[in-house]
């Protein structure tokens, strides 16, 4: 059975990211990615370990979710400062800069439809917003950046995102995958759990000073 099948079959657990972008990827001499399965923290005493989750969602039974006084709209290239905008006020420990998000629109995975923005209505600002990359080889949709400002936050609006995103992928993917910190204080997890992502792959990427 070649890596794609075995992809198809079971993707959380066979790559600890994407299919499309292990294709690319080499792995840097000071790190490792391994399952938790097969993780024993005694065999990687210099490594410091981050671990991430790893969700798959089958784009069936996808809720639609309306917000009084929140939209949801399309974006584009030419709103990628809007969006280096968001992501940076919604984190404390990371930023993006322009170059890196106008990097998304050069890989062979940028779909501009699923590129969104969620914008109060009547302040025209923008709340949050969330982009996705399209595997058109292995017909996966993946879940890169979900963010919501801080002000808006407990309002639904990140289930809105992830409900529009997977709506839009449902009508060209045959599946989804997300993954994250398991120790990021915003808890994305939950949020995707309750919007239908489901599994228990655990990937501890391990890295030690080179």
């Amino acid at each position: 059975m070649d890596l794609i099948e075995l992809y198809r079959n079971n993707p959380c657990g066979v790559l600890s990211i994407p299919y499309w972008k292990n294709k690319h990827i080499e792995i840097p001499q000071n790190m490792r990615i391994v399952h938790d399965s097969r993780y024993r923290k005694s065999e990687f005493p210099e490594y410091h370990d981050e671990p991430y989750f790893r969700l798959q969602h089958t784009l069936a039974g996808i809720p639609s979710i309306t917000l009084d006084g929140i939209s949801v709209i399309s974006a584009g290239q030419k709103d990628i400062p809007l969006f280096v905008d968001v992501i940076n006020r919604s984190y404390t420990d990371l930023s993006v800069t322009p170059e890196q998000l106008a990097g998304y629109t050069r890989t062979e995975a940028y779909c501009p439809e699923l590129w969104i923005m969620a914008v109060d209505d009547a302040s025209g600002c923008i709340a949050g917003c969330g982009i996705a990359d399209f595997d058109g080889e292995l017909r996966e949709g993946i879940l890169e950046w979900v963010q919501v400002l801080p002000a808006y936050r407990g309002k639904r609006i990140g289930s809105l995102i992830v409900s529009e995103l997977l709506m839009r992928m449902e009508r060209i993917a045959d599946f989804a995958t997300v993954s994250g910190k398991i120790n990021n204080p915003t808890s994305p997890e939950r949020l995707y759990r309750k919007c239908g992502f489901a599994g228990n792959d655990v990937w501890h990427i391990l890295t030690k000073e080179p």
